[in-house]
């Protein structure tokens, strides 16, 4: 390779790594925003969901539609992933595991994140709804359309489940594809589900009641009016609570991956210098030897 040409490449595998170093620098500022925010909701998503699981334990909340359990009807998932790449492997492990739920052809997907959008039309599922977009500063309203199409959806009969799938966050340097099942409500996921999302050590690790003593509400006015109004609001927690971690994992495997990224162009640029070197050693080496050659010839 000619010298021109390696130094050619030298200059664009330092405007590269450049480029990742930037980028991971803002990934880190955004993976500690969203790691905070997931960590500090969870102790929330935990009441909720202690809530929930109570509720649909109950006399009043075995009986409501979002509780009884359907033997017929497709599957609905709630597909989340980013809408950039650049972030390893946390949507190819989401859409890995869709693509074993949807072996079976009675699967229909509300799509969440521009990579979800893009394999439901590449595999040619049936979609309700495309959703991108959405602010890293996740709040709560930011769920609500989607929890409106899942209800929707649901009560039309057509599903006996809905399910979410998501890249849960575990650590800055590990997340792993989850599927929950939000519909309908089953206590014993629900209970589950409380136990999985507690980290293991850190602040937010502290103990946790217990969830087993089953509590029958006497629920005023009535307990339709005030089920039918806080069960949507529990599962939209449990949507946006998905979309949280979904948003920690994505920050936190671009930082990683930007950082890999950046110690590689690292090694490349100090294999081509010392190609380079090399390169250059050897062609001043050739010109002292003719130079050499020549005065030798002349002198004779």
């Amino acid at each position: 390779m000619a010298l021109k040409q390696v130094k050619s490449k030298i200059v664009a595998t330092k405007k590269t790594g450049q480029v990742t170093k930037a980028m991971e620098a803002v990934s880190a500022v955004k993976m500690r925003k969203s790691q905070e925010k997931a960590l500090q909701g969870r102790p929330y998503v935990r009441s909720a969901l202690r809530i929930l699981a109570r509720l649909a334990s109950s006399r009043d909340g075995l009986a409501h539609p979002f509780v009884v359990p359907k033997s017929e009807g497709k599957r609905l998932l709630v597909v989340i992933t980013s809408d950039k790449g650049l972030a390893g492997s946390v949507n190819s492990a989401v859409l890995k595991l869709v693509d074993e739920l949807v072996k079976d052809k009675d699967v229909e997907v509300i799509p969440v994140g521009r990579k979800a959008v893009d394999y439901a039309n590449r595999m040619e599922l049936v979609s309700h709804g495309a959703y991108t977009n959405i602010s890293d500063d996740v709040k709560v309203p930011d769920v609500t359309e989607i929890a409106r199409s899942v209800f929707s959806l649901y009560k039309d009969g057509r599903y006996k489940s809905v399910e979410v799938v998501y890249q849960n966050f575990l650590s800055t340097f590990e997340q792993a594809p989850t599927r929950r099942r939000i519909l309908p409500l089953d206590p014993a996921e629900l209970h589950f589900v409380l136990q999985s999302i507690r980290p293991k050590t850190g602040r937010y690790s502290e103990a946790e009641e217990s969830t087993d003593n089953v509590a029958d509400y006497l629920i005023e006015p009535s307990p339709e009016i005030v089920l039918d109004t806080l069960m949507p609001q529990l599962i939209e927690i449990m949507i946006y609570h998905s979309l949280i971690e979904s948003k920690a994992s994505e920050h936190s495997a671009r930082m990683v991956a930007m950082k890999n990224a950046t110690d590689k162009t690292k090694e490349v640029i100090k294999s081509l210098t010392i190609k380079y070197n090399k390169e250059r050693q050897a062609a001043i080496t050739a010109e002292v030897s003719e130079i050499t050659a020549g005065a030798a010839a002349v002198s004779t």
